[in-house]
């Protein structure tokens, strides 16, 4: 049986938490060859823990060792240079969410995968959930909604502390926490809320429609004196004329229950509305009527098994397509650059 060489490019707190458990259930077909973060002790431990071959401060060192995948999980200002390295050094590349900081790099590393016939994927859990890819076999069957009129997205999650700089969340490794710079310097993370957490409520929205923003309108980002924002808003136009809203807020850490995540979309023969905290997805379709879709048991809940997962399945050659494609990245980073950039200057913000 193959045998695929993993190596890891930022092993942080999430990278660990949930990463590195799903791909050692596999390691009948993953060896554990090298992992690259900052901190020695940290370093020690993924080595004993985990049983990397190599580990380094220094991420060249651990290309060098000719991985087949690579898991990107460094601070976002660092997942351009780090992917595009890895797919230079032949490896097929998972890069955490948000994909790229500036939209120019995202097309950039899609273009090298495509050149270097590569596998390049982001790591947005919820799009290999029960709620999303039964929602997407469901529109295909039904064959759509029409032109897509108005599209919307609304997330609450549970990063008030992280934003802030505290470097807590409860999701966390006991032994790797995050690195309050990581989250809260915008020189690193890109930005706050919108980073963090409405990167993966636009590949929901985005995978589901296949929209493409064309210009974005949002007010001041609230950053509650932090320096990062912790509530996000805009007005969004997609190509071909549609319009909607994007909305995110971080959440106190005591609040209960899942992440709040509300889809709406609406086209010229029908509509759908998903609940993934409620585990519910309703659709209307002209000649059809209304339908709620038969979902198991925390359909909606996230769980990031599904990225790794494929990361492996793509490069054993056993499936030919992601749900989270370097494509889809690409789309995502427009629309926040764009609701970022809008909101540093109060106008409106055209996607090239």
């Amino acid at each position: 049986m193959a045998r695929l060489r993993l190596c890891v490019l930022g092993a942080g707190s999430w990278v660990v938490k949930s990463h590195l458990p799903n791909l050692a259930l596999r390691r009948d077909q993953v060896d554990f060859i090298g992992a690259c973060r900052i901190g020695t002790d940290a370093l020690e431990h993924l080595q004993r823990e985990w049983g990397f071959e190599e580990v380094s401060e220094d991420y060249r060192e651990i290309l060098a060792l000719a991985p087949d995948i690579v898991v990107v999980g460094s601070p976002a200002a660092l997942h351009y240079e780090h992917a595009l390295a890895a797919l230079e050094a032949g490896a097929h590349v998972l890069v955490e969410k948000p994909f790229t900081i500036r939209s120019a790099d995202a097309r950039a590393l899609v273009a090298a995968a495509a050149k270097l016939d590569r596998h390049l994927l982001v790591s947005f859990g919820y799009n290999y959930r029960p709620i999303v890819f039964k929602t997407r076999a469901h529109l295909q069957r039904i064959d759509g909604l029409g032109e897509i009129e108005f599209a919307s997205v609304e997330m609450s999650s549970i990063t008030r502390d992280l934003l802030a700089g505290q470097g807590a969340y409860p999701l966390a490794d006991a032994l790797v926490r995050p690195e309050a710079r990581t989250w809260a310097d915008q020189s690193l993370s890109g930005g706050g809320y919108g980073q963090a957490q409405l990167s993966h409520a636009l590949g929901v929205l985005l995978w589901l429609t296949s929209l493409r923003g064309d210009q974005v309108f949002s007010i001041k980002a609230s950053t509650l004196g932090a320096t990062v924002e912790h509530y996000l808003c805009g007005v969004v136009r997609y190509g071909g004329g549609a319009i909607g809203t994007i909305s995110g807020s971080s959440a106190h850490a005591a609040a209960p229950g899942r992440d709040y995540l509300s889809v709406t979309v609406v086209g010229s023969l029908g509509e759908l509305r998903m609940e993934f905290h409620n585990d519910v997805v309703r659709t209307y379709r002209v000649g059809r009527g209304n339908e709620v879709l038969e979902l198991p048991p925390e359909a909606g809940r996230y769980d990031c098994d599904g990225p790794p997962n494929a990361l492996v399945d793509l490069a054993l050659g056993r499936v030919d397509a992601s749900q989270s494609p370097g494509e889809l990245g690409v789309r995502t980073v427009e629309v926040l650059e764009a609701l970022y950039a809008s909101s540093a200057t109060g106008g409106p913000a055209t996607i090239d």
